[in-house]
């Protein structure tokens, strides 16, 4: 079990006792989300949408927000109360090749979100500069890594820079809206719902743009940096400060994008202008506005979104490869890989279809994030709904009902905007590869969507099902006829700590008293053994390999018949996996209280390890 994704270890931002700075302590990780919120993809959705189809689609604007609080605050509330990020959630949770495709989807959207920050920084640098946006896309490719050195500073120091720079993006922006005079009465129609023709890639893509798969993950991760009591009261007072961080920095962000899309329509709309791309808003918005003071304010603005997103698209993707993979890579080498793959695509339109083709580009990344949304929503919905995992922190019906609802929504969306793509290329490509590929890749991501849906709902009515057998009492003064048990193989799992004596008596104790075999199992849940199983046999599995045989050596001068074997990648599963191969008919296993192995032991193995298991299974403290 791995402590922290991030290079703040967890639980280290001290909290004062009381008063507004204990408040304002918590303050902070959705200061860091929310800046994914109003990155340059939100930028190109918020203008085409502004410009096209004037205010009409404000309400959009507004449900994303909507959704994006509700879904933000289920994020921070599985981090407070498991301790687990979604990543590691979804690895704990799902079938190990379930959780790796998952985790290539998340990856795809950190990409597609990256794309569209290396676009807007290089359009930024332009605007401002002059300088070539091909250039400026390699001078993005390594200006990111020089950023990285904030985060030695400490996560305060770090978000009070984020905050700082949201701040300037917002400020930018309330000049441009009293330059822009727009129409009160206007804005507010635009408030309720209306769909004109044409407009559902746009509003699909500015609901990709606001509600980010990325940010969940992310959230999940950041709110454990704050050293709350693990108690029930800690973890509620965590909750709900953190809603209020959440309610506060989101309306923030809707507040930048809705002064987007405001601005567009004041300024494009009224004067049947389409914008096809970020240079021509800038170029046309100075002379409409009468002052040269609105497209400086436009370029800064749009450089500082881009930097500030990507930053917080590094720690992202820190999170999503060791929660998926429980695999680390240093943060620039990270954030370098990432950026190569953002900027080969960016490149490589540039080349093509130059300037003009960037604006395309942001859109598309955009509905590739909103595509790729349902995939990080569902999981999380489905553990903050789980009383296994939440305890009396679980999602209230109508919070569960509510989120289920914008789940549906975004799905809906999705699938209709697949269906339309879907069957404009199949109409227009004549290459049966293309044909082939374009289907079986919409039935594959169907059918992992329906699976993550679907599968949790079948294990809790299975579990709901299990009825405990009834004892029949006896009457008074008759014998209790009681089941005599005799076990012949008894596995222990081995963790590799101080607490493995009491583990370990144990499993003696009752080998001795039943002449049983005793089996010794450990997992090995390194890179290595994660990626690769069994196949694998790194220095970590050497180590634990030669520990296990000295430990069943040693046992086997107490006159009991011993053997060992790894397990590799997920833990349970390769508990269950080693149990049923060697027939055992009694598991012993540690308990709660301890860091590693152990600790993940009591919330996250034992119980799917008794699921799959019908035998005896004694947890010892």
């Amino acid at each position: 079990m791995k402590a922290s994704s991030l290079p703040q270890p967890a639980h280290t931002v001290a909290l004062p006792q009381r008063g507004w700075k204990r408040i304002f302590a918590f303050f902070g990780p959705a200061y860091l989300v929310s800046v994914g919120y109003m990155d340059p993809g939100n930028w190109a959705t918020d203008i085409e949408g502004g410009a096209r189809f004037g205010y009409a689609l404000v309400w959009v604007l507004l449900m994303s927000n909507m959704m994006a609080v509700l879904l933000q605050t289920l994020s921070a509330r599985l981090g407070i109360v498991t301790g687990r990020d979604l990543a590691q959630a979804c690895r704990d949770n799902y079938p190990t090749p379930i959780a790796y495709m998952l985790w290539v989807l998340a990856e795809v959207a950190i990409a597609a979100c990256d794309l569209a920050e290396v676009l807007g920084t290089a359009i930024g640098i332009n605007l401002l500069f002059g300088i070539p946006v091909l250039w400026g896309v390699i001078i993005a490719g390594v200006d990111t890594l020089l950023l990285l050195l904030i985060q030695n500073l400490g996560v305060r120091k770090f978000e009070a820079f984020i905050v700082a720079i949201v701040a300037m993006i917002g400020g930018c922006f309330v000049i441009e809206l009293v330059l822009s005079k727009p129409q009160p009465h206007e804005v507010m129609r635009g408030f309720l719902p209306n769909m004109p023709e044409g407009a559902l890639f746009v509003a699909i893509g500015i609901i990709g743009a606001t509600v980010m798969p990325h940010n969940l993950y992310l959230h999940s991760a950041l709110v454990q940096t704050r050293a709350f009591e693990p108690t029930v009261q800690g973890k509620r007072t965590a909750a709900k400060y953190n809603l209020i961080d959440s309610v506060v920095a989101l309306n923030a962000a809707f507040f930048v994008n809705a002064a987007i899309l405001v601005l567009a329509a004041a300024t494009f709309h009224k004067n049947n202008i389409v914008v096809t791309e970020l240079q021509q808003a800038h170029e046309l918005i100075s002379p409409l506005l009468g002052t040269t003071l609105a497209g400086t304010l436009f370029a800064i603005a749009l450089l500082a979104a881009g930097q500030s997103s990507t930053l917080t698209g590094t720690l992202a993707g820190q999170i999503v490869m060791e929660g998926f993979l429980h695999f680390r890579i240093r943060p620039f080498l990270r954030r370098l890989i990432t950026r190569m793959v953002a900027i080969v695509p960016a490149v490589w339109v540039l080349l093509t279809a130059g300037e003009s083709g960037t604006y395309q580009l942001l859109i598309l990344s955009q509905v590739i994030l909103s595509l790729q949304l349902p995939f990080a929503i569902v999981p999380l919905i489905h553990f903050t709904s789980d009383r296994r995992l939440m305890g009396e922190f679980v999602n209230r019906s109508c919070v569960a009902v509510l989120a289920w609802i914008v789940a549906s929504i975004i799905i809906t969306l999705n699938i209709q905007l697949v269906v339309e793509q879907v069957s404009a290329v199949l109409t227009v490509s004549s290459s049966w590869l293309v044909k082939t590929t374009i289907l079986l890749g919409s039935s594959v991501l169907i059918g992992l969507l329906a699976y993550i849906t679907i599968k949790p709902f079948l294990d809790r009515t299975a579990r709901g099902r299990q009825r405990p057998k009834v004892f029949t009492t006896p009457e008074e003064g008759a014998r209790l006829e009681l089941e005599a048990r005799s076990y012949k193989k008894i596995g222990v799992t081995i963790a590799f700590s101080d607490k493995d004596k009491k583990v370990l008596s144990e499993a003696v104790m009752l080998a001795k008293q039943h002449h049983a075999e005793l089996y010794l199992f450990h997992v090995v849940e390194g890179a290595g053994g994660v990626v690769y199983g069994g196949a694998t046999f790194d220095a970590e599995a050497r180590e634990d390999d030669i520990y296990l045989r000295r430990v069943a050596d040693a046992l086997s001068k107490e006159g009991i018949e011993v053997y060992c074997e790894l397990g590799f990648g997920n833990v349970p599963k390769a508990i269950v996996r080693l149990a049923q191969q060697h027939q055992i008919e009694l598991l012993v296993m540690g308990g709660h209280g301890h860091r590693g192995l152990l600790g993940m032991l009591m919330g996250k193995t034992i119980s799917p390890v008794r699921y799959e298991l019908n035998i005896p299974v004694l947890i010892v403290r």
